[in-house]
């Protein structure tokens, strides 16, 4: 006799990973922000807003390059993203960083571009 999958049980390939606020790690949010792409895209989020992936200020590096700095700082959980038909926009979760983090925040959005090499 044939199984049948349980699709309940199966993960939406599109739904993104994202930690909740109480699972951030340190660790793994340095990281994230150790990259100097990563940083100046979280830093542009920081200062701007909500943006979708078209419009980050970021030197000039390929699409599926952004995508992997994106899903590394999203996993981090440095960024949410916001789905919107085929568009999808991310914004910082300040919020959750500076409860988790007190202070991060500002210290992204007072790093300049002499420190992020």
């Amino acid at each position: 006799m044939k199984e049948h999958a349980d699709y309940a049980n199966v993960i939406d390939m599109r739904t993104p990973t994202i930690p909740m606020a109480s699972e951030m790690k340190l660790t793994t949010v340095c990281n994230a922000l150790g990259d100097p792409i990563r940083m100046k895209i979280a830093h542009c989020l920081a200062s701007s807003g909500e943006k979708n992936c078209s419009a980050f200020e970021v030197d000039h590096i390929s699409k599926s390059t952004l995508s992997h700095h994106i899903k590394i700082l999203r996993e981090a959980g440095v960024i949410k993203p916001r789905i919107e038909g085929k568009q999808h926009f991310y914004s910082l979760r300040k919020e959750d960083l500076n409860t988790q983090f007190p202070g991060l925040v500002d210290m992204i959005l007072n790093t300049t571009e002499e420190y992020v090499s």
